[in-house]
C-alpha cells in the first residue's frame, strides 16, 4: 500500500509543524551518529574514494554478524533486510501460496506482501482460546502477528504466545516486533525464536532510532528458515550508508537512548487527555501510539483539519481492515507538543 500509510505531509500545502502521524519515536539524540556518517562521506582513501564510491557488501555479513553476537546467536540465525517492509516481503515470496492468518487490525503491508505472492488469506480478530484448545484453522500454515501491535499498541504476552506455539507446531510465526524498545512487556527473544523451527521475528532500527529514511531491519530465528528466506534476497539490497549506521548504533549502545518509563508515563497522560474532550474513545495501549476512535464526525476530516488550521498531522486509521471512518492513531511526542494536539482536536470538536 503506497498511499494510506502515515508521514504524508506532501499532501498539505501548509508546513507540518507537529507530525503524530508516524510511530517514529523522534525524541533521541543522534548528534554522533549524524557526525560519524558525515565523516564517512567526506572522507576519502588513497584512491580519493569514500563510503558511496564502491558497492555495498553483496549481503550485509558485518552487520550480521555484530547483530548476532549481540543477541547470542550464530550468524546464520541473523538475515539483515532493507528495513522491516523487505523482510514482509522477502517472507512472503519464499512461503508463497501458503494458507496464511494475519491477526486484524494491523499493518496493511502483510495482506499486501501475500497477496502479491498467491497466499491464500484469513483475517483473524481474536486468538483461539483455551476452550479451542488454542488450536487455529486447521489449513492455517502461517500466522502473522504484530507485537507491539499497529495500529492498537496492544502486546500479547509471550506466555500466550508461547503456548499457542505449541498447540500449532505446523504453522509458522511471524512476529513483528518493529516497536520491541518502546514497550516494557515481556516478549519473545532473538534467542528463544531461535530455538523453535516455526517462528520468524522481525525487527527494525528504523523504528528504535527514528530513522525511516535509512530502511534498516532484520529477522532473527531457526537457521533453516533464514537459509530459505536467503535464496530469494536480491544481492545488495542493503545500502553502504545503513550498513555503517547499523554498525555504528550497534557498537555504540549509548547513542539514541532515551527513558522509556517517562516515555510511556506520557503516552498514558495523552490517552486520559484525549478521552477527557468527551468526543473521543481511545484503546488501552502498552507502547507510546495509540488508537481513537470519533464519538461523531470522520477521521478524514478531523486530519485535514489539524494539518490545515493548526499544522499537525495525525494518521487517519480508516483504511485498517476492520477499522471505519472514525479511527485515527498518533505517537505520543513531548508534553508540550501532545498538549497541543489535544487543543486542537478539542477546538474541532468545538466547532463541529
Amino acid at each position: 500500500m503506497i498511499e494510506g500509510h502515515g508521514d504524508d505531509s506532501y499532501k498539505y500545502s501548509r508546513d507540518i509543524e507537529l507530525n503524530f502521524s508516524s510511530n517514529v519515536y523522534n525524541q533521541l539524540d543522534l548528534t554522533a551518529l549524524w557526525q560519524h556518517l558525515s565523516h564517512c562521506l567526506t572522507h576519502t582513501d588513497r584512491k580519493g574514494q569514500n563510503l558511496l564510491s564502491s558497492y555495498p557488501e553483496p549481503e550485509p555479513y558485518r552487520l550480521e554478524q555484530q547483530l548476532a553476537r549481540l543477541a547470542g546467536l550464530n550468524k546464520e540465525e541473523v538475515c539483515v533486510t532493507n528495513g522491516a517492509t523487505e523482510a514482509i516481503y522477502l517472507i512472503a515470496q519464499t512461503f508463497r501460496e501458503t494458507c496464511t492468518a494475519i491477526l486484524q487490525p494491523t499493518f496493511s503491508e502483510y495482506a499486501d506482501a501475500c497477496r502479491m505472492h498467491a497466499h491464500r488469506l484469513t483475517s483473524l480478530y481474536q486468538l483461539p482460546a483455551e476452550a479451542e484448545h488454542f488450536k487455529l484453522p486447521t489449513d492455517v500454515r502461517m500466522l502473522w502477528i504484530c507485537n507491539p501491535n499497529n495500529p492498537t499498541g496492544t502486546v500479547i504476552t509471550r506466555d500466550r504466545l508461547e503456548t499457542l506455539m505449541d498447540a500449532n507446531p505446523e504453522v509458522c510465526f511471524v512476529i513483528d516486533q518493529s516497536y520491541e524498545s518502546f514497550t516494557l512487556q515481556p516478549l519473545f527473544s532473538p534467542a528463544e525464536a531461535a530455538l523453535r523451527p516455526n517462528v520468524l521475528l522481525l525487527h527494525s532500527l528504523t523504528k528504535r532510532y527514528a530513522l525511516p529514511g535509512i530502511r534498516l531491519g532484520y529477522i532473527t530465528g531457526n537457521a533453516g528458515l533464514l537459509n530459505r528466506l536467503r535464496t530469494n534476497r536480491m544481492p545488495w539490497s542493503v545500502n553502504s550508508m545503513a550498513i555503517e549506521a547499523g554498525l555504528f548504533l550497534t557498537s555504540h549502545p549509548e547513542v539514541g537512548r532515551f527513558d522509556l518509563t517517562t516515555c510511556l508515563q506520557e503516552a498514558q497522560r495523552l490517552k486520559q487527555a484525549l478521552e477527557k474532550t468527551g468526543g473521543l474513545e481511545v484503546w488501552d495501549t502498552e507502547t507510546h501510539y495509540m488508537l481513537a476512535r470519533l464519538r461523531y464526525g470522520k477521521a478524514a476530516a478531523l486530519k485535514d483539519y489539524l494539518a490545515e488550521t493548526h499544522g499537525i498531522l495525525i494518521r487517519d486509521a480508516s483504511n485498517f481492515e476492520g477499522l471505519d471512518g472514525h479511527y485515527f492513531r498518533v505517537a505520543s511526542q513531548t508534553e508540550l507538543e501532545n498538549c497541543k494536539l489535544v487543543q486542537a482536536i478539542a477546538t474541532w470538536f468545538a466547532e463541529f
